[in-house]
C-alpha cells in the first residue's frame, strides 16, 4: 500500500500514468543475476514486457541480455546500448527488412520459427556475404497450464517449427551454407505458477537436444524461454519471484551437456514494479444496482483485462472513509469490454480519488494505445518523488 505521504505527491501528476518502483526493480534484479550466477545460466529480458527508457537502462546495469520479438525492439534494444551478442530474435513473421537489420547488427541468434523462414535467412545471409548464427525455435508440445491466450507451447500454436517437421527437413537444414545452426530454443507460455510444468518442459528438451545432435546439429547454447509468473492476487505477499525454486528444477532435471542454457524473463522482471494511478471522474448506479466507478484509465492504458480476462488487484490510495463498498471499475474507452474489475471492495470512493491498478509492469505500457484518440500515459518513477 502507498503510503499517505507519496499517495499525495502523486496528485501533483496528470492521471493516469504508471509508477515504477526502481528499488523493487534492483532488488529484483540483483535476486535474479545472483542466484542465476551460481548455475553460470544467461538471462534475457524480455523486451517485449515493457521497453520504458529508465527501466532499460537499469536493466542493462545488471548484465542482463535482451530477448527481441520485432525488428523495432531489436532496434530499440541497439539503440539503449545493449550487447549484439547477448541479444536473441524470435518471431513468427520477420519481415525481410527486419532479419537484414538482424544481420547487419550480428546478434548472437536469430530464432527461426519455420522452415520457410530458415531458407529466408540463408538467402539474406548470403547477399550480405555472411554465415548467420540462428537457433531453431522447437514446438515441444506442452500445455503450460496457464491462460490458453498465453501458451505458446502446444502443438496447434502458431509458435515454433515441430518437432517432427525439423526431423523431415534435417538434410534440407543442413544444405543451406549462409547459416550455423548453433542453438535450440523453447518457449511454452507465459504467467506460469505450477512449477512442476518446468520439470516436463525439462524433459521434453533433454529428449530433443539429444536427437539434434545425433542427427548432427552442434548446439552451443539451449534457450529454455521464460514464462514464471508473479503473484497478481497479493502482490504484497510475493513482490519477487521465486527464481531460485525455478532455477534448482532446471538444474536437478535439464541434462544437456557442457551447453550455456540461457532464459528469457520479462514478466517476473518488471512486472511487480509498475503500477497504473488513475483518477476517479464519476460515480453512478445502473438500473440493476450495479457501483460504477469510472476512472480517467481505460483499456488503452491497460489492455490485459479486456484482451484476455487478467486480474490486476485495485486500491483506492486517497479514500480516508472506513465505511467499504462494491463497486465495479469502468474505463473510458467507447468499448463494453473496457472494465478493469467487478466487485472489487474499495472503502467510499469519489470523484477525484486516485486509484492504483497493481502488478502493471509488464504488457501495460507496452501494449497501450491511442484509440479513441487518447494519449500515451506517462511515467513516474519513485526515486524522483
Amino acid at each position: 500500500m502507498l503510503s499517505r505521504q507519496i499517495a499525495a505527491k502523486l496528485q501533483e501528476y496528470e492521471t493516469p500514468f504508471y509508477l515504477y518502483d526502481v528499488a523493487l526493480l534492483r532488488q529484483t534484479l540483483e535476486s535474479l543475476m545472483s542466484i542465476a550466477s551460481k548455475y553460470d545460466y544467461k538471462i534475457h529480458y524480455a523486451i517485449k514486457a515493457n521497453y520504458d527508457a529508465r527501466l532499460l537502462q537499469i536493466i542493462r546495469e545488471y548484465g542482463v541480455g535482451i530477448d527481441c520479438a520485432s525488428g523495432n525492439e531489436l532496434r530499440c534494444a541497439i539503440e539503449a546500448g545493449f550487447d549484439p551478442k547477448q541479444i536473441v530474435y524470435a518471431g513468427v513473421g520477420k519481415r525481410d527488412k527486419e532479419i537484414r537489420y538482424a544481420i547487419e547488427q550480428g546478434i548472437l541468434a536469430i530464432n527461426c520459427e519455420s522452415i520457410e523462414e530458415l531458407h529466408l535467412v540463408n538467402e539474406l545471409a548470403g547477399e550480405a556475404g555472411r554465415v548467420v548464427s540462428v537457433a531453431l525455435r522447437v514446438n515441444p508440445d506442452i500445455d503450460p497450464k496457464t491462460n490458453h491466450c498465453i501458451d505458446t507451447g502446444q502443438a496447434d500454436s502458431k509458435f515454433g517449427i515441430s518437432y517432427e517437421e525439423i526431423l523431415s527437413q534435417v538434410d534440407d537444414i543442413k544444405s543451406l551454407m549462409n547459416i550455423q545452426v548453433i542453438g535450440m530454443h523453447i518457449h511454452i507460455g507465459s504467467q506460469i505458477r505450477e512449477l512442476h510444468v518446468f520439470e516436463n518442459m525439462c524433459n521434453k528438451v533433454n529428449a530433443i537436444v539429444a536427437n539434434l545432435t545425433q542427427l548432427g546439429f552442434e548446439l552451443e547454447f539451449v534457450d529454455v524461454g521464460g514464462g514464471l509468473g508473479i503473484n497478481y492476487d497479493m502482490p504484497e505477499n510475493e513482490p519477487i519471484p521465486n527464481f531460485a525454486s525455478v532455477f534448482a528444477i532446471i538444474k536437478q532435471h535439464l541434462k544437456v551437456g557442457a551447453r550455456s542454457v540461457h532464459f528469457e524473463f520479462g514478466r517476473s522482471i518488471v512486472g511487480q514494479c509498475g503500477e497504473l494511478i488513475t483518477k476517479v471522474l464519476f460515480n453512478k448506479t445502473t438500473a440493476t444496482g450495479r457501483r460504477l466507478v469510472i476512472v480517467d484509465a481505460s483499456m488503452t492504458e491497460l489492455i490485459r483485462p479486456a484482451l484476455y480476462g487478467s486480474y490486476h488487484n485495485i486500491e483506492n490510495i486517497t479514500s480516508e472513509e472506513e465505511q467499504r463498498l462494491k463497486y465495479t471499475i469502468v474505463g473510458t474507452a467507447c468499448e463494453s469490454t473496457d472494465v478493469f474489475d467487478e466487485n472489487v471492495s474499495l472503502p467510499i470512493t469519489k470523484r477525484g480519488d486516485l486509484l492504483t491498478i497493481k502488478s502493471a509492469g509488464a504488457y501495460g505500457m507496452s501494449m497501450a494505445s491511442c484509440y479513441n484518440q487518447h494519449d500515451l500515459p506517462g511515467a513516474v518513477y519513485s526515486d524522483t518523488l
